[in-house]
């Protein structure tokens, strides 16, 4: 691929239908290619025309369902927008390849460390071949700079998946006051993209 690809990337933005619509013209004016949403989507307060404003935009869309979303909810957007939910699935784009695993340790369908892990290999192994690729996650990995601002809400899932398969991007949120927050594992680059959301070439 002789371009840069280009994507959005935002998270935790809870049933917020103007912030997803100011999303949308963000993807529409920068011309991303993709726009990837890492989790906690939803609200009980305001649940209608969350993605739409992507798709009306022509926008790909993938995203893995955070703590406050639940599987339930992701495979409803899944097939009600035709959008790719990562969890426990992989989607590529020319050389690049994503893998995710959305959820958390704690909100709706908890999962384990040890199941965290375990996603992201299978999804990994999808990919392998891939020029580059891109874990997304909803959760961010234990032992980045987050940990200081709020620490004990890193996976230990996560960081172990980093540290066996070397993506070059991780794209996570879930920690509100870390939005915008960068980081790297070994070369990896770890970024809680936040709900205002962050634009990424690669």
């Amino acid at each position: 691929m002789d371009k840069k690809f280009k994507i959005l990337a935002a998270s935790d933005i809870h049933g917020d239908a103007a912030q997803f619509r100011k999303l949308a013209i963000m993807a529409k004016d920068e011309c991303v290619d993709l726009v990837v949403l890492c989790g906690d989507l939803i609200s009980h307060i305001d649940t209608k025309g969350l993605i739409k404003p992507f798709v009306e935009a022509g926008k790909r869309v993938v995203f893995v369902p955070g703590n406050h979303d639940g599987l339930h909810i992701a495979n409803f957007l899944s097939e009600l927008y035709n959008i790719k939910n990562l969890h426990t699935d992989f989607s590529k784009y020319y050389d690049i390849g994503l893998f995710g695993c959305g959820l958390a340790g704690i909100g709706l369908d908890t999962l384990s460390e040890d199941e965290i892990y375990e996603i992201l290999k299978g999804g990994f192994l999808n990919v392998k071949d891939s020029k580059k690729k891109i874990m997304v996650t909803h959760v961010h990995p234990d032992g980045t700079i987050v940990d200081r601002i709020e620490p004990g809400f890193g996976s230990i899932g996560i960081r172990r998946a980093i540290d066996s398969f070397k993506p070059d991007l991780v794209l996570c949120g879930h920690i509100h006051s870390a939005a915008g927050v960068e980081d790297f594992i070994g070369n990896t680059r770890v970024i809680n993209v936040g709900r205002n959301g962050k634009i990424i070439e690669i």
